[in-house]
């Protein structure tokens, strides 16, 4: 694995998350506050990269759902008859 260089840098916290990170430290959770941060980016890289799946997936499904045709306007209670329809059609 390749190192790299790594960067300081100033970033605040409330008070309620600096004790949180002295406590992770000094119970031996963490080995240090910036080992901390670093998993902290993890996971947040972790989640952007989920938010930027599912953003695709949500536009694939618009995309398809307008290349799909026009759509039509229907009343509940058809909507529930061919919702019944189908179901007795597969049984």
């Amino acid at each position: 694995m390749k190192t790299s260089t790594m960067r300081t840098l100033t970033v605040s916290l409330t008070p309620h998350q600096a004790a949180m990170m002295q406590a992770a430290v000094e119970n031996g959770g963490y080995a240090s506050n910036s080992e901390i941060v670093r998993d902290a980016l993890r996971l947040w890289e972790q989640r952007e990269e989920l938010r930027q799946l599912e953003l695709a997936r949500l536009k694939q499904a618009y995309d398809e759902g307008m290349a799909s045709g026009a759509g039509r306007e229907l009343d509940g209670m058809t909507l529930l008859s061919e919702l019944k329809a189908e179901a007795r059609e597969r049984g």
